[in-house]
């Protein structure tokens, strides 16, 4: 295949995409070359190089009790929307279409309230009581949940239009599958692709989450974020190792997630 010429206007247009890229890699890169920096103060680039605060930070077992714990309420949220919002949105999809733009509209309301006047709520209607949960993971993963379902229920919703689910139940059925055979036979592998998006779009943003964890739980269940911020005093090239930690965990996962997704024909 000949190699296409790039014009003028092709040439301006990757140059100043690869400006954008460059402009939002300069705040990591230079939270990189300060988290293995010795000291980098009145000088333009650091005086040594060193990782005893990468050392430090992984044999630190309140950053590993904090990491495994985000991990926790991360992946249990995950699972609990992926339990309860597939089945709905075969259910909308399928059986009532026409709920679907009302669906839209009520998945959206997490949004709608700021996540410190959900947080006042939820300290005063379960911080005592008979389901006094307040300062344990499973508020979180309540929370999380609530947090997960816009980005789970938009990307399963777009990955259910564009294969179809009616012709495609309605050819399963055609051919001697009953409805729970066609849904989970036919209809499930080929949300593939948009199931992980979702999980994918909604541990990103969750990983990250700071309010709801450090007003409903703070230290008495301290997640990564929580753990960052009351590092904050610390020396800074710890917490930039802690923030350079995080980004590749998240780089890694997404990297593995998407040769995991990837078609045996490609």
């Amino acid at each position: 295949m000949s190699r296409v010429e790039l014009g003028p206007v092709g040439i301006y247009h990757r140059v100043v995409v690869y400006l954008l890229f460059a402009i939002l890699l300069l705040p990591l890169l230079g939270t990189l070359i300060y988290s293995i920096s010795s000291s980098w103060s009145a000088t333009i680039m650091p005086s040594g190089f060193t990782v005893k605060w990468y050392l430090q930070l992984w044999s630190d077992p309140r950053f590993l009790d904090a990491f495994g714990q985000s991990l926790l309420v991360c992946v249990g949220s995950l699972i609990l929307s992926v339990v309860l919002i597939l089945p709905l949105l075969f259910v909308v999809h399928y059986h009532f279409p026409k709920l679907d733009a009302l669906m839209n509209i009520l998945i959206l309301l997490p949004f709608a309230v700021p996540p410190v006047v959900s947080s006042v709520g939820l300290l005063q209607l379960y911080g005592s009581g008979p389901i006094a949960m307040v300062g344990t993971p499973w508020i979180l993963i309540g929370c999380y949940f609530t947090v997960a379902l816009p980005f789970m229920y938009r990307a399963i919703t777009n990955n259910l239009q564009a294969i179809n689910l009616r012709d495609l139940m309605d050819a399963a059925q055609l051919l001697g599958a009953s409805t729970w055979q066609a849904a989970f036979l036919v209809v499930m592998p080929n949300l593939r692709k948009g199931l992980m998006v979702a999980l994918l779009l909604s541990f990103s943003f969750l990983f990250g989450e700071f309010v709801f964890a450090n007003i409903l739980v703070g230290t008495r269940y301290e997640t990564l974020q929580v753990y960052l911020n009351n590092m904050r005093n610390s020396s800074g090239h710890f917490t930039s190792a802690v923030v350079i930690s995080y980004f590749f965990f998240v780089l890694v996962l997404t990297w593995a997630a998407n040769i995991l997704n990837k078609d045996k024909s490609e």
